[in-house]
C-alpha cells in the first residue's frame, strides 16, 4: 500500500486554517463544550505565519487550556514560554505577580479578556501584537488600535449587518493593560520602557448611572413578587434595601447560619465579598425593639423550615438556588434578573429598574436620613467615602435640608437673617402707610 504524503501541514489541537483574500490564516478555536463549562480562554486569530501560529498554540494556548481542564495540575511556566521583552512577556510577568494573584477571580478574568484582545490582535503583516517588542508598542500605536477596537460589526439574527460600540469593554481592556505595564515596570526596572502607552488616553466613560428605586417602588415590587409566587425575590429586595448588600452576597453567600446563629441570636452576619469585608448587624435596639421587623419576620419564617444552605432559594420545584452556580466566584444571575424584570413590568414600574436599584435606593434613603459618610461606609463596608456618590444619589430633600441648616447657622449667631428682620418689617410698614 502506497503511503500518501500530507497535502497540508499538521495543526495542533483546536487550531483551524481558513482561506482569506490575503492567503491562509490560522485560528485557535475553543470547543463549544469548554465554553459552556466556563473556560476562561477565548477564540484567537493566530495570523498567517504557520510556524508562529503553531508555536503560539503549543507553547501558550494549549498549556493554558490543559491547565484549566486539570484544575491547575498541569500549569505551564508562561513566563518562560513568552519571549522576553514582548507584550506577551509583560502580561505573563503581571500574571505571576502577587498584585494579580490576589485579585478577585472575576477581576482576573476581566484582565485576561483584555490581554487576549490586545495580544491577539493581528497586524497587517500577519503577526500578533502580543509578539511585538515593547519599544515598538508606542502611544500612537495604542491610540490607533483603540479606535479600531472601539466598534465591532456583526450580523444579527435577521441577517442585517450592525455596527455597535463597545466602549466599556475597550476602556476596561486599556485599563488592564495600563496596570500590567505599571506593575511590571516596577517589578523589572530597566526592562520596560518608562512611557506607558496605555496611560493618559483620555478614556471617555460610557457607564450609565444605575437607576435608584424609591421606597414606594420597593413596596410595589415586593407586593407583585408575592402575588406572582416569588416571595424569595421580595425578601431579597428588602435585604438589598436594608443591609445594602450586593446581589452576589444575597443570593450566593447569605447562608441560613448567618442569620441569628446560636452564638449571636440578636444579629446577622452581613458579607461584602467585593470589598472583602463583613460585619455583624444588630437586629434589636437598646430597648429590645426590632430594627427590621418586616425583614426579620420573613427570615424567621424561612429559617424555621431550613437546617442549612443558602437562605434564599427558588420558589418552586426542587428549591434550587437562584444563581445557576451557587458559589460567590461563579454565580450566574441571568435567570434571577429575568424574573426581576418580569416583576417590575407586571407591577407597572419603570423598565430601567434592576435589582441593583434597590441597594442604591437604600443608600439614598440613608443620605436623606442625614447619616454621615462614616455611618454609610460602616453599613456598606466601603473603605473610601469617594465611592458613596455612586450609590447615595443627590435628592431635593438633601438640598433643602442643606439650605435649612445653613439658615439655622446664620440665625443662631445673630447674623444676617436676624439683622435683616427689622429691615423687612420697616419696608412692610411703609407699604401699609402708602396703602
Amino acid at each position: 500500500m502506497i503511503k500518501r504524503e500530507r497535502s497540508a501541514l499538521p495543526l495542533p489541537r483546536y487550531v483551524l486554517r481558513k482561506p482569506s483574500p490575503q492567503g491562509i490564516r490560522y485560528y485557535f478555536n475553543i470547543p463549544a463544550w469548554a465554553r459552556a463549562q466556563g473556560c476562561p480562554l477565548h477564540n484567537e486569530p493566530l495570523g498567517a505565519d504557520y510556524d508562529a501560529a503553531v508555536r503560539r498554540a503549543e507553547t501558550v494556548l494549549l498549556p493554558a487550556f490543559d491547565s484549566w481542564r486539570s484544575g491547575g495540575a498541569t500549569d505551564a511556566p508562561a513566563r518562560e514560554i513568552a519571549r522576553a521583552g514582548t507584550l506577551d512577556w509583560l502580561f505573563a510577568e503581571y500574571r505571576a505577580d502577587r498584585r494579580f494573584t490576589r485579585l478577585h477571580v472575576q477581576t482576573r478574568r476581566k484582565h485576561e479578556a483584555g490581554f487576549n484582545l490586545i495580544g491577539g490582535y493581528v497586524l497587517k503583516d500577519g503577526e500578533r501584537l502580543g509578539a511585538a517588542r515593547l519599544p515598538s508598542v508606542t502611544s500612537a500605536v495604542i491610540d490607533a488600535l483603540y479606535e479600531k477596537l472601539l466598534t465591532v460589526t456583526e450580523t444579527d439574527a435577521a441577517g442585517n449587518v450592525v455596527t455597535r460600540e463597545r466602549r466599556t469593554t475597550i476602556n476596561d481592556t486599556m485599563r488592564s493593560c495600563r496596570r500590567a505595564w505599571n506593575v511590571v515596570s516596577r517589578r523589572d526596572p530597566g526592562k520596560v520602557p518608562l512611557v506607558n502607552p496605555f496611560a493618559r488616553m483620555g478614556l471617555q466613560s460610557s457607564s450609565r448611572v444605575t437607576p435608584t428605586a424609591t421606597f414606594e417602588e420597593l413596596q410595589s415590587f415586593r407586593a407583585k413578587a408575592i402575588a406572582m409566587g416569588l416571595p424569595s425575590l421580595a425578601t431579597a429586595a428588602l435585604i438589598a434595601w436594608e443591609w445594602l448588600q450586593r446581589e452576589r452576597d444575597i443570593f450566593a453567600t447569605f447562608d441560613v447560619g448567618h442569620y441569628r446563629p446560636k452564638e449571636r441570636p440578636h444579629a446577622v452576619r452581613v458579607v461584602h465579598s467585593k470589598t472583602g469585608e463583613e460585619n455583624w448587624v444588630p437586629l434589636f435596639g437598646d430597648k429590645g425593639a426590632a430594627l427590621y421587623p418586616e425583614l426579620m419576620a420573613e427570615l424567621d419564617a424561612i429559617k424555621r423550615d431550613r437546617i442549612g444552605g443558602l437562605m434564599l432559594t427558588r420558589d418552586w420545584g426542587d428549591r434550587r438556588p437562584w444563581p445557576s452556580w451557587p458559589t460567590p466566584d461563579d454565580a450566574d444571575f441571568t435567570h434571577m434578573r429575568r424574573k426581576v424584570k418580569e416583576i417590575t413590568r407586571a407591577a407597572g414600574l419603570r423598565d430601567e429598574l434592576a435589582f441593583t436599584s434597590f441597594r442604591h435606593g437604600g443608600f439614598t434613603e440613608a443620605a436623606d436620613s442625614d447619616l454621615s459618610d462614616a455611618e454609610m461606609r460602616a453599613a456598606g463596608r466601603h473603605k473610601s467615602a469617594k465611592v458613596l456618590p455612586r450609590y447615595a444619589k443627590r435628592t431635593m430633600k438633601q438640598v433643602a435640608e442643606g439650605a435649612r441648616k445653613r439658615r439655622a447657622a446664620r440665625t443662631k449667631g445673630g447674623n444676617l437673617s436676624e439683622s435683616a428682620a427689622p429691615c423687612l418689617s420697616e419696608w412692610s410698614d411703609r407699604d401699609d402707610a402708602s396703602a
